[in-house]
């Protein structure tokens, strides 16, 4: 069944996925995104067209009482802004990473990055 896809004759195409297991640093928001970028680097460097990353991979899990200190949320969200910065030059892949959101109340988040 060479070149059988989901009911059609249509030829399978390939997804390179990445997945980045890293341990995280809780509350290390500027280590955490050094190796989210670094991860991205190595994925986009093998060909990687989505990288995904842990679950609260930008605050570090768990996050618990840091997530109640005044500005620690709105860190988390401009060093996601850098990551935004970043991943210009990864041109055609996506990334999704873990992190911390807020409106009326918390959100473990997840924010999906691409450059095409």
């Amino acid at each position: 069944m060479d070149g059988y896809h989901g009911g059609s004759r249509l030829p399978a195409r390939q997804l390179r996925l990445a997945l980045a297991q890293m341990n995280t640093h809780v509350g290390a928001l500027d280590t955490n995104l050094a190796r989210i970028v670094q991860f991205a680097e190595d994925a986009y460097a093998a060909g990687a067209q989505v990288v995904c990353f842990p679950e609260l991979a930008i605050p570090g899990y768990p996050p618990e009482d840091l997530l109640l200190k005044p500005g620690f949320v709105e860190d988390n969200l401009a060093a996601l802004a850098r990551l935004t910065d970043k991943s210009a030059k990864w041109e055609d892949m996506t990334l999704i990473v873990g992190f911390a959101d807020r409106d009326n109340d918390l959100y473990n988040a997840a924010a999906i990055l691409r450059v095409s």
